[in-house]
């Protein structure tokens, strides 16, 4: 989240020197978060803190696992079909923890005379309570029925919520249960019982979550204290009220109901994480969880009136996700283009899951109108196994309907040695009938490659496509982010050794991408030589292709070069034994002298620089035309995607 924290041990054990201990310390803090303190006592020590202190206290060992297993909750009621409003709950310990889960189980909409408690003496009554056998704050949860153990206040229950201790839960327990349990046994390290023993005893679908990372549906307060005080800061909230919490809740739950990141996926062994029984929270590791989270929570304390900064919230969860890394800031300028105008964009790899999934999230953030291209039962059956509410526009190769494509194709080729019947065999590969679509005009942009190598997957579009009236040359350009810097790198993927009138048109497309980033361009053509240094054929080819673009009035940016990387990119370099250069600042457009170079150095500083890389972007093309990596990740395809709309929005289509 962000936050700066101190870890403060305090050497007390009477409530009241520890509320005057965290009183005094209010001036210094935004918000405090308690730990480790056992009940009653916790109860007195929040609520007077709360009451006496203008800043968010908030009492994690109560509170946290409540919000994230109400996550759960929300979910799992939805999966098994039950009306929160009327499922039976019962819990078993009744310390802090249990306390507060079942009161902000009530705020969700569980009703309180359906919830049972049980202590170490069984299960809490109002006969009990009349007689004194329990405290204050357990009599809240005082219910008019006969004594008991937990045994019989599981009979029939739709929920077990365990805040106890392990091995306390007997199968037979659970086959007593109402039908599709669901189990939240949360004690750790031993659950009240085991996962397999729980998911065992029973035919039909049983819901468990558990406090364990081993297990599917580990409720982790990790998911939680973080961003919600993430959100409260933000906004100069006095408190963390109920409604803040119920909105950290909530938005968990939406969240896991989302298309799972792939790098999420393979943080956790490449498991299946898809939302059902098996999947009904976040993952911990899941970034997306900041910046879902920290606004509602903030947008709940603007509500309640808690909160003494207004936000704009669209922009707050744009500053939040920047604090993941720039590619992601960098990116947010892009696509919240794509999104205001968005276009007809062709999949090529359509029937591949991951364009399908990323097919999927174009249309739910409106960035595009995607074309997938592939089998439509293949296509339909992903989506419906992944559970993907959508309805994508899909050609069908193998339906027909292609003759006009094959006709333009074959006028395009026809005197590149392409017959008439190769022609009819060329469109039913997605390639060339993705590119000729672009090409006609009944689609504005094409992604492909995901399946196929770099050079065979850019051939159709050059062949079809072909580029720019204004460039002879494309080229594959990488955005590289680091921490407080952005660099484009090209040419990385197509020109192999090109000369002076290629590298100067590579620059000047590579200044044009970086000014769609809203990244003003200062360009470097890089050798290993500075600035005549070294002459022979190799660096003369830079330090030509600069003095062409300095006469050119189109390159209306600075650049210079031959020189060094190191003297592209570090100031006291330019600024001292080259103040001469056209270069008053550091390059952030790195042009390499071939595509070995470029390749070999981008590779580098993505592994071993920790860049953060965005592409290949692939610029001079007449129509935009992208070409993936193979086994790129669906953000790489949605993040492609959107430089694709962007692209055909700059043409004019």
């Amino acid at each position: 989240a962000d936050i700066d924290v101190f870890d403060i041990e305090l050497d007390q054990h009477d409530p009241k020197e520890i509320i005057t201990s965290v009183k005094a310390m209010e001036p210094t803090f935004g918000g405090i978060n308690l730990e480790d303190i056992k009940a009653p006592e916790c109860f007195e020590i929040e609520k007077t803190l709360r009451k006496e202190m203008d800043i968010p206290v908030f009492h994690d060992d109560q509170h946290g696992t409540a919000i994230i297993s109400g996550a759960a909750l929300l979910n799992a009621a939805e999966i098994a079909d039950k009306d929160l409003s009327e499922i039976e709950i019962v819990f078993s310990g009744a310390g802090a923890s249990a306390l507060a889960t079942a009161r902000f189980y009530v705020s969700l909409g569980a009703d309180r005379d359906n919830i049972t408690m049980c202590d170490s003496s069984g299960i809490i009554t109002e006969e009990r309570a009349e007689s004194g056998d329990v405290n204050e704050f357990k009599q809240e949860f005082a219910q008019d029925r006969p004594a008991g153990d937990l045994a019989d206040a599981m009979e029939g229950a739709d929920v077990f919520v365990g805040l106890s201790v392990g091995g306390l839960v007997s199968e037979e327990m659970v086959q007593s249960m109402a039908a599709d349990p669901i189990i939240f046994a949360m004690a750790n390290p031993d659950p009240e019982i085991g996962y397999e023993a729980a998911k065992n005893a029973r035919d039909d679908t049983v819901i468990m979550a558990t406090g364990r990372s081993d297990y599917p549906n580990q409720v982790n307060n990790v998911l939680g204290f973080p961003f919600i005080f993430r959100g409260a800061l933000d906004v100069r909230a006095t408190e963390i009220n109920e409604a803040m919490k119920v909105a950290a809740a909530e938005a968990l739950a939406e969240l896991a109901q989302q298309d799972v990141p792939d790098a999420v996926v393979k943080a956790y062994g490449d498991q299946p994480l898809q939302f059902g029984p098996n999947y009904i929270i976040p993952k911990p590791l899941d970034p997306r969880v900041l910046f879902e989270v920290a606004p509602a929570v903030a947008k709940a304390a603007m509500d309640s009136g808690c909160a003494r900064k207004e936000l704009d919230l669209q922009k707050y969860a744009e500053r939040l996700e920047a604090r993941l890394g720039k590619s992601r800031e960098m990116m947010r300028v892009v696509l919240n283009k794509a999104k205001s105008d968005p276009k007809r964009l062709v999949l090529a790899e359509g029937d591949d899951e991951k364009m399908v999934r990323a097919a999927h999230q174009l249309v739910d953030q409106g960035i595009a109108e995607p074309v997938l291209i592939g089998d439509r039962e293949e296509i339909w059956e992903h989506a419906e196994r992944l559970g993907l509410d959508f309805d994508p526009e899909i050609v069908d190769p193998e339906e027909g309907n292609l003759a006009p494509y094959a006709e333009r194709l074959y006028e395009l080729r026809q005197r590149k040695g392409v017959t008439r019947r190769e022609a009819d065999e060329l469109i039913e590969d997605g390639n060339y009938l993705g590119s000729v679509m672009v090409e006609m005009g009944d689609a504005d942009a094409m992604l492909t490659g995901l399946m196929h190598h770099y050079p065979s997957a850019l051939r159709p579009p050059l062949q079809v496509i072909g580029t720019d009236p204004e460039a002879d040359y494309a080229a594959g350009v990488y955005m590289l982010t680091f921490k407080n810097r952005v660099v484009f790198v090209a040419d990385a993927t197509v020109n192999q050794s090109p000369d002076e009138d290629v590298l100067a048109e590579i620059t000047k497309q590579t200044a044009k991408l970086a000014r769609r980033f809203n990244v003003e361009p200062r360009a470097a053509l890089l050798s290993y030589s500075d600035f005549g240094s070294v002459r022979n054929e190799g660096t003369s080819k830079p330090r030509n292709a600069a003095k062409m673009l300095h006469e050119d009035p189109e390159a209306d940016f600075p650049v210079d070069g031959e020189m060094q990387a190191d003297t592209a990119v570090v100031e006291e370099m330019l600024t001292g034994d080259y103040s001469f250069s056209e270069l008053d600042e550091p390059a952030n457009v790195l042009v390499f002298p071939n595509l070995e170079a470029g390749n070999i150095a981008y590779k580098l500083l993505q592994r071993l620089g920790g860049a953060e890389a965005i592409g290949p972007m692939l610029v001079g093309m007449d129509k935009p035309v992208h070409v993936l990596q193979r086994g790129d990740e669906v953000k790489d395809i949605v993040n492609l995607a959107g430089v694709a709309v962007v692209d055909a929005q700059s043409n004019g289509q």
